[in-house]
């Protein structure tokens, strides 16, 4: 039986936005607006945060059977380098907002935590559908 990843992947990104839809509900319930809105941008960043590395690893994938193919000397480009400077400026622009506004932080650390939830939440999938499908 062959186990196909790309799926679970693809699934990925839902969870999170189901789990960041829930979450910024209890959020909200236990702490009023300030937790809300600050488990939202939580779990936007997860999500966005998700993206990013999904677009890294995969560039890596399409770089390394790249060079797997060719044999000139020539070194590849620096596309890592930029998607690391974006991530690095993403997660400098969060931690100013959070400052700035006043959001609980606490609250924002949990939202951020939906995108290893929802990996947890689609491995438990995995593991009960596993031999069914």
């Amino acid at each position: 039986m062959e186990i196909d990843f790309d799926k679970g992947i693809a699934r990925i990104p839902g969870l999170i936005l189901a789990l960041g839809a829930v979450g910024t509900g209890v959020s909200g319930w236990f702490g009023g607006f300030p937790y809300a809105a600050a488990f939202f941008a939580g779990a936007g960043a997860a999500y966005f945060n998700f993206r990013l590395l999904e677009r890294f690893v995969n560039r890596l994938g399409e770089l390394a059977a790249e060079a797997a193919k060719t044999t000139s000397a020539k070194p590849p480009k620096a596309s890592g380098v930029r998607v690391f400077i974006q991530f690095a400026l993403f997660v400098l622009g969060a931690f100013v907002i959070l400052r700035i506004s006043g959001f609980n932080v606490l609250a924002a650390l949990y939202g951020f935590l939906v995108c290893p939830a929802a990996v947890i939440v689609e491995i438990f999938y995995e593991l009960i559908t596993y031999g069914h499908s």
